[in-house]
C-alpha cells in the first residue's frame, strides 16, 4: 500500500478559521460543508502513507505582504484576516497538524507554489503526484493546480467534494476547467476506493 503512494503528497489548502467561519470577511460560503470530507481525506492519506502538506496563509499584521486588492482589510483597528498567530489563521476544528510527519507551507498569494519552497521541497522528497483539498476552487485551488500542471507534475488530483467555492456553480465551472487540462477530479468516495 505505502509503495503505491510513496511519491504522492496531499496539499490541504487554506482550511483556516478566517476562510471557513460565518461572518468572516474572507469566508468561503461552501467551506464549512466540506470540513468532514477534508478530515476524511487527511485520515486516508495518513493510512496510505501519503505526505500531508498544510498550505496556509499567514499575513503580516499591517498587511504589507498581502495582494494590493486586499490591503484595505488591514488598515482598520480590527485585525486583518489570517494574521500570523491569530485564531483566524489556525486550522479549523477537526484538522490538526502532526508535527513529526506533516509539512507546512506558508503562502501570501493564491498559488501554493508562488514565492514558496513547495516545488523544491516536493522534488527533494521524491513527490510527483499531488492530491488537493481545501478552499477555494477558483482562487487558491485553481492557481496551485495550474502551476502544478505547468511544472509538469504527471498526476494532479482534485477531490471534488473536499474542495469548495462561494457557490456550487463557481465550483463546478472551475472543476471542469481543471479536468480539461488533464487533472483528475474524483469524489472522495471514488478516491477512497482507488487502489483500496
Amino acid at each position: 500500500m505505502g509503495e503505491r503512494w510513496k511519491n504522492t503528497a496531499l496539499l490541504v489548502i487554506d482550511m483556516q478559521n478566517d476562510f471557513i467561519d460565518e461572518g468572516s470577511v474572507m469566508q468561503v460560503k461552501g467551506g464549512k460543508s466540506i470540513i468532514p470530507n477534508v478530515v476524511r481525506v487527511v485520515e486516508l492519506a495518513r493510512q496510505r502513507g501519503i505526505l500531508v502538506i498544510w498550505v496556509v496563509r499567514e499575513h503580516d499584521p499591517q498587511g504589507r505582504d498581502v495582494e494590493l486588492f486586499r490591503r484595505h482589510l488591514y488598515k482598520s483597528e480590527k485585525v486583518g484576516p489570517t494574521v500570523k498567530g491569530t485564531v483566524g489563521a489556525e486550522l479549523v476544528d477537526g484538522l490538526m497538524t502532526k508535527e513529526e510527519e506533516d509539512y507546512k507551507i506558508v503562502k501570501t498569494r493564491f498559488s501554493a507554489f508562488f514565492g514558496t519552497n513547495l516545488h523544491s521541497f516536493l522534488q527533494t522528497s521524491g513527490v510527483n503526484n499531488l492530491v488537493i483539498a481545501g478552499v477555494q476552487t477558483p482562487n487558491c485551488i485553481r492557481q496551485t493546480v495550474f502551476d502544478a500542471v505547468e511544472l509538469d507534475y504527471p498526476s494532479v488530483t482534485v477531490i471534488t467534494d473536499a474542495t469548495a467555492a462561494a457557490t456550487p456553480e463557481i465550483h463546478t465551472a472551475n472543476i471542469l476547467d481543471m479536468k480539461n487540462i488533464g487533472v483528475k477530479t474524483p469524489s472522495l468516495q471514488e478516491w477512497s476506493e482507488e487502489f483500496a
